[in-house]
């Protein structure tokens, strides 16, 4: 990781962590309900999504002090998904983020509502922002909705449940991929842009770059699952073969997955190249994503 993304999440990683406790903390509801947010929001990981909101922002030298809530409640609703697909009744998992999954700490019941009050109140935060217009707003929402709802994460989440069990092609992974995974990475990017007010240019430029490392992303993840153990990634390895899950190395190879994730990764180079942001932030994430261990 170099100096300059290093310096970055050490400085913003920390304050996404302070909004996401006071946002819950400040709650006037049930204690059981907040210690249940809270477990899943504080169990770690790289807070990815709230990170490339600010990321865009700084590229582009704008500063809103309601950026960080922004960026906060996208990483409610990554939260929430991941609540709900550990689930018996999704993926049945007992180990996120090398802790035990919220419906074993605190039963599926309570875990359910958890995910539900975390979808919930990131839009009525959004709605209730002080520092961007009404009409930025609308279109932060609008946005997030599609993402994260049955066109998006959602929809990827039943197309991935559908798909266990048979042989999909590539082009059907993708839809996979880029719903499930993609929708709400792509969000965070383009919270960025929408927070920025940005040019149809740019915004475009964005929208292409996310698109791209969105499944850039998810290769990784795939290619991570086999090659990588429990430890390292905080979850069960292995789960997508024993599932009978379809992945990017099982429809291309471990050598073609590789293959795609470089092209990927090029893709979204090219995007940024086009506007010239291809020395910056979003350049250092996109390495990061493709290299990453966990």
């Amino acid at each position: 990781m170099s100096n300059l993304l290093t310096s970055f999440i050490e400085t913003n990683q920390p304050l996404v962590e302070k909004t996401l406790h006071d946002l819950i903390n400040d709650l006037e509801a049930p204690q059981p309900l907040k210690d249940a947010m809270l477990y899943s929001l504080q169990a770690g990981g790289k807070r990815i999504r709230p990170l490339y909101t600010l990321a865009v922002l700084k590229e582009l030298d704008i500063q809103n002090e309601d950026a960080i809530i922004v960026a906060s409640t996208i990483e409610m609703i990554h939260t929430y998904s991941l609540i709900h697909d550990d689930l018996p009744a999704m993926d049945n998992d007992d180990l996120r983020r090398g802790k035990a999954t919220n419906h074993i700490v605190f039963g599926e019941a309570l875990a359910i509502l958890a995910g539900d009050a975390l979808v919930t109140l990131a839009f009525g935060i959004i709605a209730r922002l002080q520092n961007i217009s009404p009409d930025l707003k609308i279109d932060l929402i609008d946005k997030l909705s599609f993402s994260a709802g049955a066109e998006g994460m959602v929809g990827g989440q039943v197309l991935d449940m559908l798909g266990e069990g048979q042989t999909l092609t590539l082009e059907q992974l993708e839809e996979v991929h880029l719903n499930k995974t993609g929708a709400l990475l792509s969000f965070s990017i383009l919270a960025g842009a929408i927070i920025a007010n940005v040019s149809e240019e740019i915004r475009s430029a964005l929208e292409k770059y996310a698109f791209h490392i969105g499944l850039a992303f998810q290769i990784q993840d795939d290619i991570l699952d086999v090659e990588g153990t429990s430890e390292q990634l905080g979850k069960t390895a292995g789960k997508d073969l024993k599932s009978e899950k379809n992945t990017y190395p099982s429809i291309l190879t471990m050598e073609g997955a590789k293959i795609e994730l470089q092209t990927q990764y090029n893709l979204a180079y090219e995007a940024l190249e086009n506007v010239q942001m291809q020395n910056g932030l979003l350049v250092e994430f996109a390495n990061y994503i493709t290299k990453r261990s966990n």
